[in-house]
């Protein structure tokens, strides 16, 4: 087994592992617990009562988060005539249609989001197998085909986050940086858990927020209380 490092072993001990913790607290314990010398993201995974198995119980869609998420994206919008022209002013990095497919289709992948209009998308369906184990295929349910191109640009530019759960029931999502400090992801947090409440399967029985655990991308993770964050969201 390998041996771990002396800034590991100290991040973990920084954590009590028997204790379930509130938000705020949860987030500042793993603010303490990070060790690198750079800006740490700060993570969280939610393990939710849904059977993801089953069509009528996927949770997925996406959210503003309040502060944003402290990185700089690139987004290309896939669109023709006047909507070129809106996508620009709204700020998107690269605008255009089938040259853009056939950058991609050569291998070009600068960005790390797309959007694209509605009348685009049979011609971006073509290179979905390039787009989608990427995560940057278009989809409509979190926004990202619609004619509104302003309005998505601005969103995805203003911290917008796309969630969905994994086979395991689990979400995993960015709250931001760690220099945000525990106030600002706090509310990034309850943004994200309030739409995932939201977003709750008619069909989930029990528990539905079984589980939640926040860490810096290096760092210890810090478990948190279920029913304190039920309170919290509420």
């Amino acid at each position: 087994m390998a041996k771990k490092g002396k800034k590991i072993v100290a991040a973990q001990q920084k954590v009590d592992a028997d204790r379930k913790y509130d938000i705020s607290e949860g987030i500042d314990t793993a603010l303490q617990a990070r060790f690198a010398g750079f800006d740490e993201s700060v993570d969280i995974a939610v393990r939710l009562g849904v059977d993801p198995r089953h069509a009528d119980q996927m949770v997925r869609g996406s959210v503003v988060l309040p502060h944003g998420t402290g990185k700089e994206i690139k987004i290309l919008v896939f669109a023709k005539g006047e909507k070129e022209k809106e996508a620009l002013d709204a700020g998107a990095d690269f605008v255009g249609n089938d040259e853009l497919i056939e950058d991609i289709k050569n291998g070009w992948f600068g960005f790390d989001k797309a959007v694209a209009t509605p009348d685009m998308m049979g011609a971006v369906g073509k290179i979905g197998k390039l787009l989608g184990p990427r995560g940057l295929m278009p989809n409509a349910k979190t926004g990202t085909v619609t004619f509104d191109v302003a309005r998505a640009v601005n969103d995805l530019k203003a911290g917008k986050i796309d969630f969905r759960v994994d086979k395991a029931g689990i979400v995993h999502a960015p709250l931001g940086k760690a220099s945000f400090g525990t106030e600002k992801l706090q509310d990034n947090m309850l943004a994200l858990l309030r739409m995932l409440v939201a977003m709750k399967p008619a069909t989930s029985k029990g528990a539905y927020m079984r589980s939640l655990a926040v860490s810096t991308s290096m760092g210890a993770g810090v478990r948190l209380d279920p029913l304190l964050v039920k309170d919290a969201v509420k």
